[in-house]
Formats: C-alpha cells, sequence, structure tokens
C-alpha cells in the first residue's frame, strides 16, 4: 500500500498533511534483501493509478525485480494513513482505505505462479491471507506440499482485525504448518492460539517447520531447528540445516528470492488441504537457539518485525549459523526501530558482520540510536551504556 505518515504528532482529524512513503510487509522484506544485494522478484497487484506507479517505481528503486506485478484497470491502489503514535500501544490511529483494492483481489487466476515459484525462497504474510477469500486460495495454493516447492518463508503476522470471522487463528495455525521456515511473536501466538508458557510452547504447537523462530519482544528471539533431511530445505540448500547454502548475490532470475503480496485453494469439497504434519511426519524438534535483542532508542516500532525476517533470511541465504541469523534480525529490526517510516534501509552487510560477530558480553552492551546504520564503525565505536 501506499502510506501517509503525518508530519507532526497528533489526531488525524488535527494533522494538517502527511508524507507519502509505502507500506506493506512483504514489499517491506523485498525491499530489504534487494537492498543487502539479493536478488528479488516481488509479486503483487496494483491499481492503474499514480500510487500504483509510485508503488511499482519505489519497491522497484530498491533493485527489487517488479515485472511480475500486475495492475488492475478496474480497482486501485490500497492506501492508509497513521499517526505518529507508537503503533504497538494504543496511542495510534491507523485508517486503512484497501477494501476492494487491486492487491484484496489477488488470486489463483490473476497471479503469475510460474513467477512466483520461480525463486529458491518465497516469503508469504499471514496479512495477505485476511485480504480475501481469493487471496487465502492463493497461499494454501502457495503453501500445498508438492515436488519443486521453494523453501516457503511464513510471517504469521496475526492482525485480529483484518479477519472478518473467527476462523483466523486456525487459518494462520494452517498456513503455518506448512511452511518451512515461520516466523511468529511469541505475543501474537498467544493471541491467536492461546499458547503461554514461552518459545517451547509455541515450538510444541508447531512441530512441523524445519525452522520455527519465535520473536520476543524487547527480550530477544529463540529459533528451533529440526534435521529432517526429506523436507524442502536439505534439497534446496545443499548443506545442513545448521548452516543452510544459498545461491550468491548474483544469483540469476530463476533462483531468486520471491515475495509475493498473497494462499492455495481448498479441496473440491470445500476444506483445507492436508497440514505438512499429516503427510510429512516430523520427527523431534532440537533445543532452541536464543539470542537477546538489542537495546535501541526507538524512534518508530513500524517495519521492525519485516525488517527482522528480512536480515534473519539475509543471513540464512548467506549460509550463517543460527546465532548470526538471529544477529543479523536483530540488527536489521534496530535499523527499523531507529528511523520514521515503514522502511528503514538495512545496514552495510559488513558492518552487520562485525557487530554480529562480537563476543556474547560485548553484545549485551550494545546500544544503537538513529543514524547508527549510517557510521561504518568497529564494534567498540558503537554507542554503549
Amino acid at each position: 500500500m501506499v502510506t501517509f505518515l503525518p508530519t507532526r504528532a497528533g489526531r488525524l482529524a488535527d494533522v494538517p498533511s502527511f508524507d507519502r512513503g509505502i507500506g506493506g510487509a512483504e514489499s517491506n522484506v523485498a525491499c530489504g534483501l534487494a537492498a543487502a544485494g539479493h536478488a528479488v522478484r516481488w509479486v503483487s497487484r496494483v491499481g492503474v493509478d499514480g500510487f500504483g506507479d509510485h508503488l511499482v517505481e519505489t519497491v522497484g528503486g530498491y533493485g527489487v525485480d517488479t515485472s511480475a506485478v500486475g495492475r488492475d484497470p478496474s480497482r486501485p491502489t490500497g492506501v492508509y494513513f497513521r499517526t505518529a503514535g507508537d503503533r504497538a500501544t494504543d496511542a495510534h490511529e491507523v485508517a486503512y482505505y484497501r477494501a476492494g483494492s487491486a492487491a484484496s483481489a489477488m488470486s489463483v487466476e490473476n497471479v503469475d505462479l510460474s513467477a512466483v515459484r520461480a525463486g529458491r525462497v518465497l516469503h508469504l504474510s499471514g496479512i495477505t491471507a485476511a485480504l480475501s477469500d481469493a487471496c487465502l486460495s492463493l497461499l494454501r495454493e502457495l503453501t500445498a506440499p508438492g515436488e519443486g516447492r521453494p523453501v516457503v518463508s511464513f510471517d504469521v503476522n496475526h492482525r485480529a482485525g483484518l479477519w472478518r470471522d473467527a476462523e483466523g487463528p486456525g487459518v494462520l495455525l494452517e498456513l503455518a504448518r506448512r511452511a518451512d521456515i515461520v516466523f511468529v511473536g511469541e505475543d501474537e501466538a498467544e493471541e491467536a492460539w492461546g499458547v503461554a508458557g514461552g518459545p517451547a510452547a509455541v515450538r510444541a504447537v508447531l512441530p512441523e517447520p524445519s525452522v520455527l523462530v519465535v520473536k520476543q519482544g524487547a527480550k530477544g528471539a529463540t529459533a528451533f531447528v529440526s534435521a529432517a533431511a526429506e523436507w524442502g530445505l536439505a534439497a534446496q540448500f545443499p548443506a545442513p540445516l545448521g548452516g543452510l547454502q544459498a545461491p550468491p548475490v548474483d544469483t540469476p532470475p530463476s533462483q531468486r528470492a520471491v515475495v509475493p503480496q498473497g494462499g492455495s485453494r481448498p479441496t473440491e469439497n470445500g476444506t483445507p488441504q492436508a497440514r505438512a504434519s499429516e503427510t510429512h511426519p516430523r520427527p523431534a524438534p532440537a533445543q532452541g537457539t536464543f539470542v537477546p535483542a538489542l537495546a535501541v532508542d526507538v524512534v518508530a516500532t513500524t517495519g521492525a518485525g519485516d525488517a527482522f525476517a528480512a536480515g534473519f533470511l539475509s543471513a540464512t541465504l548467506r549460509n550463517l549459523p543460527m546465532r548470526d541469523r538471529l544477529r543479523h534480525g536483530h540488527l536489521w529490526a534496530a535499523a527499523a526501530l531507529t528511523a520514521p517510516g515503514d522502511l528503514a534501509a538495512p545496514p552495510a552487510r559488513a558492518h552487520a558482520d562485525r557487530l554480529a560477530a562480537v563476543g556474547d558480553e560485548t553484545w549485551g552492551t550494545l546500544r544503537l540510536g538513529p543514524g547508527w546504520t549510517q557510521a561504518d564503525r568497529a564494534p567498540e565505536e558503537v554507542r554503549t551504556p
């Protein structure tokens, strides 16, 4: 969507003007990965209007391949407005205008599925599943087990207000169980599925994904890895699951990461297709790897979850150890937290690598503030408490 950010604090009724930007879970991940040097394709639909032009041009400006973005002549590009308050609290307002938008009408019929499936990794979001029945059918199609399916990365992104009925949590659990890499917040797992008891309890509900990342807010994140060679990760990335192999930065278009803004078709009788756990028995999960989050001088929380996913996927594509994948997730999230708007440029790769390589004690003392991504400095020069 096109986003409108207020030029000053206050109620939407009182803010006189807004700055235009772009927003969207999948497009945020796509732009972040492309800005970091990965080959990325974004698949979506926008209207034949100026806002659609702006979205395609802006996303493309990050180096993302937008050739598979469709244009809908009968539906507009979605937009939304928000206040300057923290969206993680009640001190904010968000006004969405995307009902009937081009993206909400994505379907199995009007999306280029071959373009979506051409990449080595396919990143999806639960937000898209909530937009319409057609979008949900698209996500079910893309997460369905099958030969040649890309590695599916799924960010649960539970947004209770987007679902038209009480089936949302069950649908999100179904989709997550069919994915290979899953991102979910500890708080949203409790809200959506009633899962309390920490990351291990979330893993007990989601044993199917080869990699499960449970985000724990300011505390940190825990990743669980299942060593199951019969699952797609081992085939797509020929290395042990502790360090997934990936194509180099100059990966050809046929091997790109693909980030659509959209699920799979139900069976003929209308019921969901079999879950991954019903078709591929999984072993018991391994013990999780926990990495604490960084201390950050927060400017805005919007987009931090998308940035974390992009940072983790970037490190996964680079075959880094699990600890470093989580640390890159935290570093990219810190880049978003210390900048306004929905999308922030990730830290330079060399800078992030140096910070991710520090010892545990040094990692625990780092504090990042606005502008830190622009300072290519050694770890000891980063601001500390």
